[in-house]
């Protein structure tokens, strides 16, 4: 299934029913009087937030959505039937945005939260609304009022509790791979990583998932590279994993680059927990990986721990640091399997 994080709808409510005008004709009935009913109202188009979907794709082969008409109104005081609603069903971490592609129109970040972004038209009156004493046989009726056509922008922002960052093959993907079940795509060439990943990561009977967005490089917020269009996506992790490559000639330079670009980006990210780890250490020696470390932490003010993702080596301790970073109420706590005796 293909990853896509943006997409342009085009949404049209339904239009209420026109009133009727009729008069009651009956056989013996000497003064039947008005009997026209109202218009049906026009559906409306809502948004929803729903469980299981991590992608706009489908939004790329639909993207128009009109709700049905409301029914006109007819005779012996029938109301017209109301037009059917129509549900965008979107990912939850969706924001909707007005055509200028800035302003905000709502955030859904919890599954079953539901808006409307079009209300249907009223139906209009029919001529046995108009009915009094003065004017016992009305031949007038409302037409229904026009749906609302709007053209609207869905920006997906993924809901991930920790978000990988660093230059490309600073080992993301690598360290997504060795400490989840998702199979990103890993080479040794720069920018392997084109889209957005996902991973659930446990450690000490709680889970939070992981993700691993394509690496940054200087001139990011200017439109270098793959740009700094998935940064959105680690906006909402609670911690930021900044991976640097242990086996870099330039290990200052490529830790500044990355703080530069979160700073240009903006959206507080430059302000979120940051755990610092330097990657790779496996490919270097006992001295060098000293030294890079020292330089980290006087360029950082934190500490800064080591990490091997191929071999295994200080992942644990960095996926504890992670979990003490990220508040109680978005772990999950994993199932415990008891040991039950063994049946034929």
């Amino acid at each position: 299934m293909k990853f896509l994080d943006l997409c342009k709808v085009y949404i049209r409510s339904g239009a209420g029913g026109g009133g009727c005008v009729s008069f009651r004709r009956e056989k013996y009935i000497e003064y039947g009087g008005p009997d026209g009913g109202d218009g049906g109202t026009g559906g409306s188009v809502w948004a929803e937030a729903v469980d299981g979907l991590n992608t706009l794709i489908d939004f790329r082969y639909q993207q128009h959505f009109f709700a049905k008409n409301g029914q006109p109104g007819m005779g012996r005081q029938r109301t017209g039937k109301d037009g059917d609603d129509i549900v965008l069903r979107v990912p939850v971490g969706t924001e909707i945005l007005d055509e200028d592609q800035e302003t905000v129109i709502c955030d859904l970040t919890e599954v079953g939260q539901r808006v409307q972004l079009a209300r249907g038209g009223n139906g209009g009156f029919g001529n046995l609304h108009f009915k009094s004493a003065t004017n016992q046989a009305p031949r007038r009726s409302n037409p229904g009022q026009d749906g609302v056509e709007r053209t609207l922008w869905l920006r997906l922002k993924l809901i991930a509790d920790v978000g990988l960052l660093g230059l490309p093959n600073a080992g993301k993907s690598t360290f997504l791979a060795a400490t989840s079940n998702a199979r990103p795509k890993i080479a040794d060439y720069p920018f392997t990583t084109l889209h957005p990943n996902l991973g659930v990561v446990g450690v000490d009977n709680a889970e939070f998932v992981v993700a691993d967005i394509p690496g940054l490089i200087e001139g990011a917020s200017e439109g270098r590279g793959l740009g700094d269009l998935f940064l959105g996506h680690v906006e909402r992790c609670a911690v930021l994993l900044h991976l640097v490559d242990g086996t870099s000639e330039t290990v200052a330079e490529d830790y500044t680059t990355i703080l530069a670009e979160l700073e240009a980006y903006g959206g507080g990210l430059a302000d979120k927990p940051r755990i610092t780890v330097l990657n790779k250490i496996d490919a270097i020696d006992e001295e060098a990986r000293e030294s890079a470390c020292k330089y980290l932490e006087k360029l950082s003010g934190q500490h800064v721990m080591m990490m091997s993702g191929v071999a295994g080596d200080g992942v644990t301790d960095v996926l504890r640091a992670l979990r003490r970073q990220i508040t109680e109420d978005r772990l999950r706590q994993k199932p415990v399997e008891e040991d039950e005796p063994w049946r034929p």
